[in-house]
Parts: structure tokens; sequence; C-alpha cells
């Protein structure tokens, strides 16, 4: 309980992170930010600890407290950038956790990265030229073209067009209270950047 994820909105009610509880208990506790209920009403640290908690809380020494899954920060009004991060996970999310060659959604635990051109043949590591893959369709392509391997895209490789939040990429909207809150186009928020080496 204590690492699943709250949803952190700018003081214009914007999303602009996920966190744990633990560091959103944190933010409540220090007055950085403030949860925020189903009815839209605003709760400091000491507030909120005094509702009453069933389901979906954690238990201290001295009480059990409610977990809040929306906080809104108290001074901060910035947005993430509005690039999406060239990252592993994004191109699983992109491709929907798809081989772009044979059309199979497995996990991403059974899925890997290929560059469309070959980085042996001059392909680059960019949104442009790198897809999700399964692993028997990779190890058949190799260091070749799909058209050299006889192999087809299912489509062309595209930079997103997202805003880097909330795409499904670990979370497709993982709580109810999360939904008043995201544009469900908008896409996932992951920090590991990938570079051409």
């Amino acid at each position: 309980m204590i690492n699943s994820a709250v949803l952190v909105l700018n003081r214009y009610y914007q999303p602009v992170h996920v966190t744990s509880v633990k560091r959103a208990f944190s933010l409540l506790y220090l007055g950085v930010a403030k949860a925020i209920d189903s009815q839209y009403r605003l709760y400091e640290f000491a507030d909120w600890a005094e509702l009453s908690a069933t389901q979906d809380c954690i238990t201290t020494i001295e009480r059990t407290i409610r977990v809040p899954r929306v906080l809104v920060l108290s001074a901060y009004d910035h947005l993430p950038r509005g690039r999406v991060r060239f990252s592993r996970l994004n191109i699983y999310a992109r491709d929907n956790d798809t081989c772009q060659y044979c059309g199979k959604n497995l996990p991403r635990s059974e899925l890997n990265l290929d560059h469309v051109m070959p980085r042996t043949q001059g392909g680059k590591t960019t949104w442009e030229n790198v897809v999700c893959s399964c692993v028997p369709c990779n190890l058949k392509k190799g260091g070749r073209t799909p058209e050299q391997a006889n192999l087809k895209l299912l489509k062309k490789p595209v930079r997103p067009r997202w805003t880097p939040l909330f795409r499904g990429a670990t979370r497709k909207v993982t709580y109810r209270e999360w939904l008043p809150f995201l544009h469900l186009a908008d896409a996932s928020y992951w920090n590991v950047e990938l570079l051409d080496e």
C-alpha cells in the first residue's frame, strides 16, 4: 500500500506527477500539498487524518489514516515539459505492448525494442526508427531491414503527440479518483530517456 500510486496536481488542478503513498504522506504532512476528496474538498494533514478510514488506508501506532489518491500542491504552478521522453516504456505505450511485426500483444517481459533500419546499416535510435518487437520476430529480423527479412511493419513508427503524463504505461487510470483530473489522450510519465549511442 505504501508504494501504490497517488496523482499529484499543481495548484491549478493540472496533473504533474504520480508519486508513491509514502511520498504523498510526506508532502501532506509537511504542508506542501493538500489531499482532495471526491467532493473536491481540500484537507491539510491533521484534517485528513481525522477522516474515518475502513479501506485503502495505512495504520500507524495511533490511528488508521485513509490513503489520499489525489494531492494538490500548494504553491507549484508549472506543468511538465510538453515533450514525450524517448524511453523504452513510452515506446511500449506508443505501440500498445504489441509486436510491430507479428501483431501479438504480449507482457512487457516478452518484448524488446528493434531498430527498423539496423544500427549496423546507419539506423538511429529515434522515435521514427525504433519499434516494439517480440523476441522471435526480433531474432528473425536480426541485423536486417524488415524488407530484407521478409517482415512487414504494422504501422510506421512516429513521434507521439501526447502530453507527457499518463497513458497506461503502467497505469491505465489506476484509481477512480484520478478520472476528473486526467485527459485520457494524455500519455505516460516515464523518466528514463533513451540515447543514440
